[in-house]
């Protein structure tokens, strides 16, 4: 008997007493040598695109009559300014002006790290402890001449600091600026698309790799472990590897239950990794071993609504219509609305 038939047969006792599945030896043993990096050409987000995106919500704030923009850490913040910063309780985040420069405001003790993420502009305000940071807030209007106005705030601002931008800035209306962020974000330029097209590219070869890879008994956990070394290996950031087997493959979320790779079972994934901030998003479905012809009728099925979809995606056509052709196909077929 050999070390991998070994492997597949017997328990493994971990180095921390607890017992490992035979197949999580064999993922995490896997050779991942035949994949080469495939991101060495994809460029990052200049500084000069970074600030046009910050000229047209400026555009788009003086069409509106928005005195302000709001944006605390998130996609947001990385898509105007390029600082990758987490959440927390203490408030990080850039205020755009309808006309003038961005200003940021952070903790004192935050300034060094959140300059050094910094892709362009110099004013950084800072607070401490026993400050309240939206005071910046008003002093940043005050400074621009501005004693009343409209300030927006990006969708996913959190409620803590809507609140107390309100507070701090009681001649203000605080109003929602997803108009502005959607107006910039919903257009991608050459530069996002090739970003988001090299993501995909690496989670497509991801998953070729692991389809090769997968062996009847592993878990989910298992064959999300291969995806996310498979898309480390070819450059881009694993963000999530979602894996659902045979019967928890029909909720959206799966099930408690524990599922092992079975024949006839399905295998349904649901993965995405980043490049430069861009992911990708793709689920792949199949079946291990041989499909019936039940398994080739639902998978046909799925595939024509697809291909409906694309083909009723036209420029001018609500988004919504388009669910609509998919949904009245599939109730035709005898699936529920």
């Amino acid at each position: 008997m050999n070390k991998r038939d070994f492997l597949k047969n017997s328990t493994v006792l971990g180095v921390t007493g607890s017992i490992v599945s035979p197949s999580s030896v064999l993922a995490q043993n896997s050779d991942y040598s035949s994949l080469k990096d495939i991101t060495g050409d994809a460029v990052s987000i200049t500084v000069d695109e970074r600030k046009a995106r910050v000229t047209k919500a400026q555009k788009i704030m003086r069409k509106m009559n928005i005195d302000m923009l709001l944006i605390e850490a998130g996609s947001a913040l990385i898509y105007f300014t390029g600082v990758r910063w987490r959440r927390s309780e203490r408030f990080t985040g850039v205020l755009i002006p309808a006309n003038g420069d961005i200003a940021f405001i952070t903790p004192f003790f935050e300034e060094p790290s959140v300059r050094e993420s910094m892709a362009f502009g110099e004013n950084v305000l800072t607070w401490h402890e026993h400050e309240n940071p939206f005071d910046l807030v008003l002093n940043i209007l005050n400074n621009l001449g501005l004693n009343k106005g409209r300030i927006a705030v990006e969708e996913t601002v959190r409620h803590f600091i809507v609140y107390g931008t309100q507070l701090a800035a009681k001649n203000f209306q605080v109003v929602s600026g997803q108009d502005i962020t959607r107006g910039c974000r919903m257009y991608k330029s050459p530069a996002e698309i090739a970003l988001m097209q090299k993501a995909n590219d690496v989670t497509i070869k991801a998953y070729q790799y692991v389809y090769q890879q997968i062996e009847e008994g592993m878990y989910p956990a298992d064959i999300a472990t291969l995806m996310d070394d498979a898309s480390l290996a070819l450059g881009g950031r694993p963000v999530f590897s979602g894996v659902l087997l045979n019967e928890a493959s029909a909720y959206p979320h799966g099930t408690g239950q524990p599922q092992q790779v079975k024949k006839g079972g399905i295998i349904l994934m649901d993965c995405g990794c980043s490049v430069h901030d861009y992911q990708s998003d793709i689920s792949r479905t199949w079946v291990y071993g041989e499909p019936t012809k039940k398994h080739r009728k639902v998978w046909e099925t799925v595939k024509r609504g697809q291909e409906l979809a694309l083909e009723s995606a036209t420029i001018g056509v609500p988004a919504g219509k388009v669910d609509d052709t998919v949904r009245a196909y599939y109730e035709k077929q005898g699936y529920g609305p």
